[in-house]
This record gives structure tokens, C-alpha cells and sequence, in this order.
């Protein structure tokens, strides 16, 4: 299947293309994703399709907690099929991810949000020869997870949420809450808002929801990492906003849909203004990145998400985590396992272990232009 080269991907095909195959992807032509079979030192597991080329030694990386039940499960079929590899995935947030990435400590980072301009501009002096890229390898949603005894149905909207984040609705009970969950029993119980006291793609992808869909009532950055509202209680990663949200009653955070599945936790549905609320899972969230747009150039595909739809059924407060990597420059002796690991991570096979981890798999021709791009890093 011969793939158009363009700096950017048409919209419409997007979109057509995302709905049908973000669940489960269709392989572009062949299960060979190494860029071409009979390459020197290729050698294919029996039980799997996984490639490991010459694959060997220690790949280290580091970056998003969003990603790490997704890298967990790559990292465990990577390594067992191509057993002279040891994957070390630190997950310490993006921010600390794309810190260690710009110093030369990590083959790749993890991140739910690109590089900024001065970011790429640092990379330069790690890529000797290029610059870190985006390479776009799983979509979710960010789930907005809550703790009310009694409450196992709650909708909230975006300029309540804003609210109840910056700290400005105290109560469970406040009427904004209670006009949009209408026979709902609400406790007077205070709210205790948890945030990502690290800097986190996570955060950030709340941040740029909430100020363009509800641009009056959040004016923090919505471009910044760090949480910026005032008050709330912090905690350390996904897993420890999750774990606060868990284990306190009347409260509320925000992590991957893969948390709160893993630990049980309720879900808040969200008004968009589309005929029903919209529920946090993989086939909504999928929905919303069928709108998605690349903004990167070259081989960088970072992408532009619609926070504001209105569809039905489209999840907006979504995220896709990038693995962050040289076009050109990387280090030689970990340059074979980096290339057959994301060669299996954006693969039809390891795609499709994602949804049952609540992760939505990329859109088709986001993944065949991904899988385009791993082969030429040089």
C-alpha cells in the first residue's frame, strides 16, 4: 500500500478512516512492520509477529504516567519475544520525561503533549544530526474520577468543572452541580480536588479542555504542565491522584481511563451539548480524536485535538501520548532496539492490545504514517 508523503493528513480522511478502525486496526498490506523483511540480523519469534532485528542490549526511556499500563504490556510481549532486550520505561511524568530525553539520559521519551518550539530547539544538541519528533502511539481519555458515597450516576459540564477545580464550587451539593443531575440525592460533603503535583501532559490536556470549553470561567495557561489553579491537594503521577481519589471520600481528580478502571473508581459523564452526556471510555474518546489534525512538519506529527466538539458520543477531554525520539543522531548501540520496539508498538499487533487496557488505538492513517516514519530513524 503506497502511503502519500505530506506534511499534513486531510482531515476529512481522517476522520472517515478514525471512526471505522481506532478499535481494532487494519494492517497496511503486511504484518512486516521493520520496513522491509530479509533485513541482516532479522529474526521473527514463532509466537508472535514481533520483529526484533538486532535488537539488543539496554533501551531506557522515561515520561508520561498516562502511557505506563500501555508501555507495561508492550515492554512484557517486547521482551519476551526478543529476549536480548531489556526495556526500562520510567514513568515519572512527561515533563520529567522530555527533561531526561533533551539531556541524552533516555533513548525516547513518553509524553501526552508535543514538544514545545524551545524543546525541539534543545533536542538539537542531544540529535546530533536532527531533532526530536512526535511520534504519535496511543489515544485515550482523560477520565474525571470521583468519590461520592451514594452517587454512582454523576454529569458535570465543563464550566462547572472549571469551578469545582479552581476551587470556586466547595460543596457537592452547590447548585450548579445539582441543576445538572436533577433527582440526584447530593451530600453536602465537601470537595476535595485532587491535581498532579508533577508536570504532566495529563494536566496539560485538562488545562487546554477546559479554557476552550469553558474560556470564561478558566484562565489559567492552558499550554502550562504544572496544575495552575489555586488550592486542591496534590499528588505524585496518575497512579497517585487514583489512589487519593480512592481512598477519600468527596473527592475528584483526573487520570487515564486505565486507573480508574484498574481500581474500580466512577467516572464523571460530561454535558457537551450533544444529545445525551458522553461517558469516559475508549470508543468515545476515539470518536474525538477522528478529529484530529496534524500540525507537525516532516516527520514530526504532533496533532492538533478538538476539545469543543459537540458530537455525539465524542469524549473531548482526550490525550495521545507521543513517544518522543530523534529523526537522526541517535546513539548507535541502542538505535536497533529503539526501532524494533516502536516498529512493534505501532504495529497492528501492538495496537491491539491497548483497548482492553482502556487506551484507544490510533487512528489508521495516523498509525500507517507512524509506521512509515519508525524504519527511516537514523
Amino acid at each position: 500500500m503506497k502511503l502519500q508523503r505530506k506534511n499534513g493528513l486531510r482531515a476529512t480522511a481522517l476522520g472517515a478512516l478514525a471512526v471505522s478502525g481506532a478499535l481494532v486496526l487494519t494492517a497496511c498490506g503486511s504484518d512486516d512492520n521493520t520496513g522491509g523483511a530479509g533485513s541482516a540480523g532479522e529474526k521473527t519469534t514463532a509466537a508472535s509477529n514481533i520483529t526484533c532485528d538486532d535488537a539488543k542490549g539496554q533501551l531506557l526511556a522515561a515520561g508520561s504516567t498516562a502511557q505506563k499500563n500501555a508501555m507495561d504490556l508492550w515492554v512484557k510481549n517486547f521482551q519476551a519475544a526478543c529476549s536480548g532486550v531489556e526495556v526500562n520505561y520510567q514513568a515519572i511524568g512527561s515533563g520529567g520525561g522530555i527533561t531526561k530525553f533533551t539531556q541524552g539520559q533516555v533513548a525516547f521519551a513518553g509524553s501526552d503533549s508535543a514538544l514545545k518550539p524551545e524543546e525541539v530547539e534543545e533536542s538539537k544538541k542531544v540529535c546530533k544530526t536532527g531533532q526530536g519528533i512526535n511520534l504519535p502511539m496511543v489515544g485515550g481519555p482523560v477520565a474525571i474520577g470521583y468519590n461520592l458515597s451514594g452517587v454512582d450516576n454523576l454529569i458535570l459540564d465543563a464550566p462547572t468543572l472549571a469551578k469545582i477545580f479552581d476551587t470556586k464550587i466547595k460543596k457537592w451539593n452547590d447548585p450548579a452541580i445539582a441543576k445538572l443531575n436533577p433527582g440526584v440525592s447530593l451530600p453536602g460533603t465537601t470537595i476535595q480536588a485532587f491535581h498532579r503535583s508533577d508536570e504532566s501532559g495529563t494536566t496539560q490536556n485538562l488545562h487546554k479542555y477546559l479554557s476552550e470549553a469553558a474560556p470564561a470561567e478558566w484562565k489559567h495557561d492552558p499550554k502550562s504542565k504544572s496544575w495552575e489553579a489555586p488550592g486542591g491537594q496534590a499528588a505524585s503521577g496518575s497512579s497517585g491522584v487514583a489512589s487519593s481519589v480512592k481512598g477519600t471520600e468527596g473527592a475528584i481528580g483526573y487520570f487515564e481511563l486505565s486507573y480508574a478502571t484498574a481500581q474500580k473508581i466512577s467516572t464523571v459523564k460530561l454535558d457537551t451539548g450533544a444529545s445525551a452526556p458522553v461517558e469516559a471510555t475508549t470508543e468515545n474518546a476515539s470518536k474525538a480524536i477522528a478529529a484530529a489534525k496534524v500540525k507537525g512538519t516532516g516527520n514530526d506529527l504532533a496533532l492538533s485535538l478538538d476539545y469543543k466538539t459537540q458530537a455525539d458520543g465524542a469524549y473531548p477531554i482526550i490525550l495521545v501520548t507521543y513517544e518522543i525520539a530523534c529523526d537522526k543522531g541517535n546513539k548507535a548501540e541502542t538505535l536497533p532496539a529503539l526501532k524494533a520496539f516502536l516498529n512493534y508498538t505501532v504495529s497492528d499487533e501492538g495496537q491491539k492490545v491497548l483497548s482492553d487496557a482502556g487506551y484507544a488505538p490510533l487512528p489508521t492513517e495516523i498509525a500507517a504514517k507512524v509506521r512509515e516514519i519508525v524504519p527511516t530513524l537514523s
